[in-house]
């Protein structure tokens, strides 16, 4: 009896991994992507990443597959929701495929 060989798991990418991943697809596709750099005085939970195309708008905190917002990030998604803007979470690159068009 012969046993199948299991295909060996991909290596987990590094949040600073699926970021470039993101970036580069959305600015591929004509969006302009910022990176945002929290720093002192920054709005405590601001998503990772803000792209905008032809005045539509959304903006992007980027986890692992086991990576969770924190607070301040779930009280920033609320926000950007209240006020009727887009707020994705996105585990990889597929999260954003749609948006490439």
């Amino acid at each position: 009896m012969t046993r199948l060989k299991t295909p060996p798991e991909k290596p987990k990418l590094k949040e600073s991994e699926i970021q470039r991943q993101i970036k580069e697809y959305l600015q591929w596709n004509g969006w302009f992507v910022v990176k945002i750099h929290q720093s002192l005085g920054s709005f405590k939970g601001i998503a990772d990443l803000y792209a905008i195309k032809n005045g539509r708008s959304v903006w992007i905190e980027v986890k692992t597959s086991e990576g969770r917002q924190s607070v301040d990030q779930i009280a920033f998604e609320q926000e950007i929701k209240r006020h009727g803007g887009e707020y994705i979470v996105a585990r990889s690159l597929d999260d954003v495929m749609g948006l490439g068009a």
